[in-house]
Formats: structure tokens, C-alpha cells, sequence
């Protein structure tokens, strides 16, 4: 029998928003490449690969093009899959080991909130071409490990973006964030993702951003407690909490698809 794995979409109550991934489950350890192909092959923002361990799950993220260091919606849709296979119990959290640390998620009635490193950013000048391929002005311009942040000045600015992902793609980060204040009072501020550098041009909805998103609009409104909307064309929202040098994010998960690797395909673990 081949491997299952599951396609979850994340940071969305109902099928076909927020952001997919997929979820697979292995019996042990397996090769780099191999999973890279895998993720290739499944052709999402990111394929999620869990490994039963002491204390919890090996969690790695792949893109189609590269392995990545941090990813909230893949961490969101895993937790999910665990729960809704009865991998794990539902009252159990789930913990995974990963590039980034421990990282765990809690169910909390239809939401999963997820404890993550919060990734604050610092005032620096825009880098040559930025400004430019994003088309746009900026209110401030930042930067933290991962990413740059743009915040431009209202909504409809940012819902208009058009960027020259060529030029995006020359820059030495992750990806490049853009946020305004929201003109919608559910919401406290909307976000947009670009990350051509990572083999995604727009990225539907970016847990991991949050993880800068809260602290900045936090400090910038005043506000622990604050609902984000990211306003790509699938859309999804990702509610925040600031609990110290952590970022509490909060989203809901719909499983989308469930299918097997083929034996040919699935190959044999380490």
C-alpha cells in the first residue's frame, strides 16, 4: 500500500480558500530529494512531511522549489489532518520538532491556534528595485530574518498590486510582506505575501507573516489582540495574540482531498 496524503486547505472554513497544502504521514525518516520531488510533484505553496517521534512529530516544508524554515498554514493543516485521522486524540496537542523549534497547536472548538517565535522586523531602507517591482509607495519599509515588510498606505493600494515577480525574485529574502490598516472593522489589517524567491509568486495565506504582522500592527494600534485578513484571490484570516517573545495565530481547516502515493512512488523509508 502506498503512502496516504492529504490536500487541507488552511485559514478558511469552508473548501477551495485560504491556503492548501498537503499533509503526509511517514512510517520513518526520509530523503532529502525525495521529498522535494514529492512536493514538486503536488505543485502547492508547501507539502508537509510528519514523522512520529518521542514528544510529538518531525515537521519539515518543502515548496515545489526549496525546503523552508518556518511555515504556518502547512503547520496549521497538519495539526488538522492528525486530529481528523485520529492520529492524535482531540484533546492532545500537537507538538512538532522543527527547523524553527518546538512549535505546538491546540484545538480550540472549530479553531487550531498554533504557538509560534514571534519574527519582529526593523526600520531599514527599501533595497534597490523593491519599491519598484512592487509598484507602490511605502509608509515604512522593514525587514526581519525572513522577509521584507511594506506597509503601503490604504487597502486599495495594496488590493492593487501587481508586482514584477522577475525583479522580486533577485532580492535576498524569503518573501516580501505588504500590510495596511484594514477598511473593514472585522478586520485590523490585510496583508499580501510575495515570494518568487521561494517558488511561490503569491502566497494565499501566510501563517508564518503573522508572525511579524502581530508584533508591528500590535505596537502600531495598540492592540494584543488583533484579526488579520490576507487578500489574495483565495482570502483567508488569521486571528493573533501576543503572549511575550511568541505570536498565538489562530485558524480554521477543511480537508480537501485524501489520496495515496502509489507503490511506485511511495519508494521504501530509510
Amino acid at each position: 500500500m502506498g503512502l496516504i496524503i492529504y490536500q487541507v486547505d488552511a485559514f478558511t472554513d469552508r473548501p477551495f480558500a485560504g491556503n492548501p497544502a498537503a499533509v503526509c504521514l511517514l512510517p520513518g525518516p526520509r530523503e532529502d530529494a525525495w521529498m522535494q520531488a514529492v512536493a514538486q510533484e503536488m505543485n502547492l505553496a508547501e507539502t508537509a512531511f510528519l514523522v512520529r517521534q518521542e514528544g510529538g512529530f518531525g515537521l519539515r516544508w518543502f515548496t515545489p522549489a526549496v525546503e523552508v524554515d518556518l511555515c504556518g498554514h502547512a503547520t496549521l493543516a497538519s495539526a488538522h489532518a492528525l486530529w481528523e485521522c485520529g492520529e492524535l486524540e482531540r484533546n492532545l496537542q500537537a507538538r512538532f520538532h522543527t527547523r524553527s523549534g518546538l512549535l505546538a497547536c491546540d484545538l480550540r472548538g472549530d479553531w487550531i491556534e498554533m504557538d509560534f517565535p514571534a519574527r519582529e522586523e526593523r526600520a531599514e531602507s527599501a533595497p534597490p528595485g523593491l519599491l519598484e517591482a512592487l509598484g507602490c509607495d511605502a509608509v515604512h519599509v522593514g525587514k526581519n530574518i525572513y522577509d521584507y515588510i511594506v506597509e503601503v498606505e490604504s487597502p486599495k493600494a495594496l488590493r492593487g498590486l501587481n508586482p514584477d515577480h522577475r525583479t522580486l525574485r533577485q532580492l535576498p529574502v524569503r518573501g516580501i510582506i505588504v500590510t495596511s490598516r484594514s477598511d473593514r472593522p472585522e478586520y485590523d489589517f490585510i496583508s499580501r505575501f510575495f515570494a518568487p524567491g521561494s517558488g511561490i509568486d503569491e502566497d494565499p495565506v501566510t501563517g508564518s507573516a503573522h508572525c511579524c504582522l502581530a508584533p508591528y500592527w500590535a505596537a502600531k494600534l495598540g492592540k494584543p489582540e488583533m484579526t488579520g485578513y490576507q487578500a489574495s484571490p483565495r482570502g483567508g484570516v488569521v486571528k493573533v495574540r501576543i503572549h511575550g517573545d511568541r505570536v498565538i495565530l489562530a485558524g480554521q481547516a477543511v480537508t480537501t482531498l485524501r489520496g495515496e502515493l502509489a507503490e511506485a512512488a511511495a519508494g521504501e523509508a530509510k
